[in-house]
């Protein structure tokens, strides 16, 4: 069964702000969908298994932004 994780990142400005956190969470193991939304931050993860939050973390640092 699928578990959702929603996030809040921050410095996201742009289309290609989202395509970039969406590319770098969607490499992490056992994520299967990645929704972002720009004007709030907000980043709901689907996953097969629930989330380790560094992993998380460090993708969206990877990308170039922060969480909250």
């Amino acid at each position: 069964m699928s578990q959702t994780s929603t996030y809040t990142v921050t410095g996201m400005t742009c289309g290609h702000c989202v395509a970039s956190v969406t590319e770098e969470v969607q490499e992490i193991a056992g994520v299967e969908d990645v929704a972002v939304d720009l004007p709030t931050g907000a980043v709901t993860i689907t996953s097969a298994e629930p989330l380790d939050d560094d992993a998380v973390r460090a993708a969206v640092e990877e990308a170039g932004y922060q969480l909250a």
